[in-house]
């Protein structure tokens, strides 16, 4: 069994993610060329992890990974990584701007340059590529000299290609989120977050109000909150929720509990804890507060009188 397989090739961001991460860093991971193939990977027990992008801060959720968690595959996310994105033009040495016919790059990476793309290279045609690295890869590979690739510095060192222009992403404070998935639930830290899907039964008014209203009860914050085709028939959604705690909190476990009673079905897709520089600061006051928390009752129940008192 591989130890961690991630949405590849070499030099991608999932890659980049992975690494940011010491204790999967430190193992052997091996690139997959689809996210289908990835989570399809670890579902089938050919690797313990795997590392797929699920959101960006601009192009927002990454359909096929949602699509492949809630449909084909039983697998739990494990953690989750905000990974700062800053893309780039990319070509063969010599190179110039004037002489790119055509720019290779993963359809969502491309998506975050338009304004670029539009003032810079107006009659270049875009081509889609499997990944940010597979574009690279292609440009390295290929004998024309009027193409270019989107994508990272690491890419671009891998596969030996030059950088022309960098930071050509149209919004500055660009991030993707992936995540890390796998079997089990990690331990709830103080700072998590839970993820479900949720199937209705029927299609009426005030359904989706009924099941928001159990989160709303309960004091329990959304985080997301996004519709998908269940690819049954047209017109029927089901809903991806994103949610403030751990499903081991007695609040976030009561609220799941009825919203199985009450819906068709609910897909627990993972707790986890919740990325971010202010994570390990917000954990460590939780631990200190139930610590705390768990002194002063332990305090009161020793002053309880036996009964034969």
């Amino acid at each position: 069994m591989t130890p961690v397989v991630f949405f590849g090739p070499h030099g991608t961001f999932a890659e980049e993610a992975l690494l940011s991460q010491p204790d999967l860093a430190a193992l052997d991971r091996e690139p997959l060329s689809s996210i289908p193939d990835v989570l399809v990977a670890v579902n089938d027990h050919a690797a313990e992890l795997g590392v797929v992008p699920i959101e960006n801060s601009i192009e927002g959720s990454v359909s096929v990974t949602l699509d492949t968690l809630a449909f084909e595959t039983d697998l739990l996310i494990q953690r989750e990584v905000d990974l700062p994105i800053s893309l780039g033009l990319f070509v063969k040495p010599g190179v110039r701007l004037a002489e790119i016919r055509q720019v290779l790059s993963f359809p969502i990476a491309a998506a975050q340059c338009r304004g670029y793309l539009k003032r810079k290279l107006p009659r270049a045609t875009f081509v889609a590529s499997h990944s940010t690295a597979d574009a690279a890869a292609t440009v390295a590979r290929s004998k024309r000299t009027d193409l270019a690739a989107i994508g990272n510095k690491l890419a671009a060192e891998i596969y030996g290609l030059k950088t022309l222009a960098s930071d050509i992403e149209d919004h500055p404070e660009n991030q993707t989120r992936f995540v890390v998935v796998g079997r089990g639930i990690p331990a709830p830290t103080g700072h998590d977050r839970t993820t479900i899907v949720c199937f209705q039964r029927a299609d009426r008014p005030g359904s989706l109000l009924a099941m928001l209203q159990e989160f709303a009860a309960r004091r329990i914050n959304l985080t997301k909150l996004e519709s998908r085709p269940t690819k049954r028939i047209l017109g029927d959604y089901c809903f991806f929720i994103d949610i403030e705690g751990h499903i081991n909190d007695e609040l976030v476990g009561d609220c799941l509990r009825t919203l199985a009673a009450k819906v068709a079905h609910v897909k627990f897709l993972g707790s986890y804890p919740v990325a971010g520089l202010d994570g390990p600061a917000r954990r460590s006051a939780v631990t200190k507060a139930w610590r705390d928390a768990d002194t002063w009752l332990g305090d009161l129940r020793a002053q309880v009188r036996a009964q034969d008192e």
